[in-house]
């Protein structure tokens, strides 16, 4: 059996593979996979708006707020939320809290001024910044809500006037949050949401239409939100296997439901880990995250022989990442408690082991 921590493509519903997979040799009794309808057709429009739908439900959304699946990840909205908030004569507020905030800067200096109001880079990202000023001329703030490599989780939102934009790629849907307050989320669907290869966007129109730029069509978000999303031809087969994910979530409960499950399985492993001294969690606990629990070992000389005995009893995807080392486990929507014993398991029993 496998138990998978990987942090994106993440782990998803059995229901979902097993109705995707259905789909590909026939969707819908079309007699047509889901890889060959036509992408304007009914049987895909479909699709589209009760993606959409669902995901309106889920977040409890106004009617000021469009949700659009595009292309690609988060990594493009680095650019794409300048190009369509920054003004051109205008400032935008960044919160550097990890490595996609990081790079979300650096896109963003292309198009304008950018000021970094808060940063923890000095402590290596174990923390998250606090305390930090929002100028109130700014175009917008831009937030990480959860940074997967790192570690860390946003459990404290600021409060401002200014408009919040939020990368919420590896923690979307899974807590409760007024997601009406923001003026514009994205997020890759390949961790909480979906597969590789769609991202979902979710943007108060109002705030659109006054950077004073040439906005090139396919980058603007107003003309994606006029075109439904088929502005040009979209990632089908990825956009259906977000619907499939959203209809589960729906079917669990909605966020509501699987809020307190994700908060579960995170108290088990931290409490795990904090009680056992041969692992050391790396991040502040006012800031763990609850969906990328990250460790280290003081004994360097024992992580690999932990992560061949991990990988033998069948886990998949805990070693962390490779800018950050020691290990990593995912623990997103989909995965079940289960796993998360099985990992406490075993990190019980190497300690008494190397006690």
């Amino acid at each position: 059996m496998k138990y998978n921590f990987n942090s994106g493509p993440g782990v998803l519903p059995k229901q979902v593979f097993e109705e995707a997979s259905q789909a590909v040799l026939d969707f819908n009794g079309s007699g047509l996979s889901i890889l060959e309808i036509g992408h304007r057709t009914p049987l895909f429009v479909d699709v589209l708006d009760e993606a959409r739908a669902a995901a309106k439900t889920l977040m409890q959304l106004d009617d000021d707020h469009e949700v659009l699946f595009l292309h690609g990840g988060a990594t493009t909205h680095f650019m794409q939320v300048p190009m369509n908030l920054l003004g051109t004569n205008g400032m935008a507020a960044y919160v550097d809290g990890g490595t996609w905030g990081t790079k979300a800067i650096k896109e963003a200096q292309l198009f304008g001024r950018v000021e970094v109001v808060g940063s923890s880079a000095q402590q290596g990202y174990t923390c998250l910044p606090k305390d930090y000023t929002v100028p109130p001329e700014a175009s917008y703030l831009h937030l990480t809500s959860n940074n997967t490599i790192e570690g860390t989780q946003i459990h404290h939102w600021p409060q401002t006037d200014v408009p919040v934009v939020c990368d919420m790629s590896s923690d979307i849907l899974s807590r409760e949050l007024d997601f009406n307050r923001f003026g514009l989320i994205y997020a890759g669907a390949q961790k909480n949401m979906g597969a590789a290869g769609v991202s979902m966007v979710v943007v108060n129109k109002h705030i659109l239409g006054k950077t004073g730029r040439a906005i090139p069509t396919i980058m603007d978000y107003r003309q994606h939100i006029a075109n439904g999303s088929l502005l040009n031809t979209p990632p089908v087969f990825a956009v259906y296997v977000c619907l499939l994910t959203l209809r589960w979530l729906l079917q669990q409960g909605g966020i509501a439901a699987i809020a307190p499950q994700n908060e579960e399985k995170a108290n088990l492993l931290y409490d795990t880990l904090d009680t056992l001294p041969l692992f050391t969690p790396t991040v502040a606990k006012a800031d763990r995250s609850l969906m990328n629990v990250v460790w280290i070992m003081d004994n360097k000389m024992l992580e690999q022989e932990f992560l061949d005995l991990a990988t033998q009893e069948g886990m998949v995807g805990i070693q962390g990442h490779r800018t950050a080392g020691g290990f990593r486990a995912s623990l997103y929507n989909a995965l079940p408690l289960q796993s998360v014993q099985v990992l406490v398991q075993l990190l019980t029993h190497f300690a008494q082991k190397k006690g």
